[in-house]
């Protein structure tokens, strides 16, 4: 077919930026028979001396139109047709190549200063991008973790954009004190090849569609509450299901005595607070919860502070989160996805973003959560890289996650 996408990967763990190059551009050119019109480049923070030289080397060897990427601490992508690698702390260059007939591809780089303020019209955020909102665009996203105004941005792009997919993650280092870097090229420019700060990306729309996964790698625990009083991100008062109502800490104790004696150990470092995203949706399940860190208690008051804004009305669940938890959290979420799929055959290739706590640190194994995904979705490439923060829906809005795997899933429409 004519207007098939192709969607290749190479990965390379050579610690020669010159032979990983070449490495990843002979694999590439061994499978590619249409022309490219997009790369996506994922580089080990091990290379971080020589990202300035990285787009200049690439471009030479294999001339693409667009270009986008980042470094990370961690690096995934194919070690063969079948197999994922996820490369942690050690060099490794992943190139996705991918030639995408139909579908117009438009990339960007914007700083903190190129963001509109928030109660801007939606034309000055589709000015920015570049893309009509009729067109539908969905994004991939990669963004310096310091200077980006991330949640802001993610924020305007929901507003000029609903209902498109968003994904991708945060820049990041396996060292401390070395800078993140991002790449990008948009087939014109002179210079501005290499960033430290902003955040590149592309808008794709026509013949292409992205879905995601986000495994947010929590189980939950008892029941649901309801928020009854709260401000700004503390929680006064809530009411459990049988319609008690006390202050958080006296309900959440009550909760940990109903627990396990791992669970209880586990509560004491791995407690994290879901806050469901549906205010309508009576049966909430794995998905529906926005997981967010539980960043402090008033024992005197019994309030307690959670990592992002909390109105009265609103549903939380208490999580736990454990390498087992996150584990059963993809795989539930995987046969959600593959049941509700009826054709996979579309499916071209994926793209990972995955918090820098989870691979082998947590699982105590490499390649966890990118093999199961292929074990699921068999047959399509998998790339992407390890982050300081990942992005990706939770019930129709994007955020901002943590300890978290975000997949993005190409097809056809």
């Amino acid at each position: 077919m004519s207007n098939q996408i192709q969607w290749i990967n190479a990965l390379s763990t050579q610690s020669s930026l010159e032979k990983a190059i070449d490495e990843v551009v002979g694999k590439i050119e061994e499978k590619l028979t249409q022309n490219p019109d997009i790369g996506i480049v994922f580089i080990s923070s091990a290379f971080a001396s020589d990202y300035p030289r990285l787009m200049p080397l690439l471009l030479e060897k294999l001339p693409l139109p667009c270009v986008i990427g980042c470094g990370g601490g961690g690096i995934v992508g194919m070690k063969n047709d079948y197999q994922p690698r996820e490369i942690e702390g050690n060099p490794a260059l992943s190139l996705t190549v991918a030639s995408l007939p139909d579908v117009e591809i438009t990339p960007f780089h914007v700083t903190a200063k190129d963001l509109p303020d928030l109660d801007s019209a939606q034309d000055k955020w589709c000015n920015m991008i570049g893309v009509a909102p009729e067109k539908q665009p969905n994004f991939i996203l990669l963004s310096d973790p310091f200077s980006t105004k991330i949640n802001e941005l993610l924020e305007g792009l929901d507003f000029a954009y609903a209902g498109s997919t968003k994904v991708g993650g945060l820049a990041s280092t396996s060292t401390m004190g070395v800078s993140s870097g991002l790449f990008y090229f948009n087939g014109s420019q002179s210079d501005g090849l290499f960033f430290t700060e902003g955040t590149v990306g592309v808008a794709l729309s026509g013949n292409i569609k992205i879905e995601s996964i986000v495994a947010q790698g929590c189980r939950p625990i008892g029941n649901t509450y309801q928020v009854t009083q709260g401000e700004k991100n503390i929680i006064i008062e809530m009411t459990d299901n049988a319609g008690k109502t006390d202050n958080p800490l006296n309900l959440l104790r009550e909760l940990i005595a109903t627990l396990t004696q791992e669970d209880q150990d586990l509560a004491q470092y791995s407690l994290f607070i879901g806050i469901a995203m549906d205010e309508f949706k009576l049966q909430l399940k794995p998905g529906d919860f926005l997981i967010r860190n539980l960043v402090g208690v008033d024992p005197k008051y019994g309030a307690i502070a959670v990592g992002d804004k909390i109105r009265p009305g609103q549903r939380i669940r208490f999580h736990l989160r454990d390498a087992k938890a996150s584990a059963d959290d993809l795989e539930t979420l995987l046969t959600n996805y593959c049941n509700e799929k009826s054709d996979s055959t579309s499916n071209m290739g994926a793209l990972i973003f995955s918090c820098m706590g989870r691979g082998e640190g947590l699982y105590g194994k490499p390649n966890f959560d990118s093999q199961l995904f292929l074990d699921y979705l068999t047959d399509i490439p998998l790339a992407g890289f390890f982050c300081n923060g990942e992005i990706g829906p939770v019930s129709g809005n994007t955020f901002l996650h943590g300890y978290t795997s975000v997949f993005g899933i190409f097809s056809q429409p």
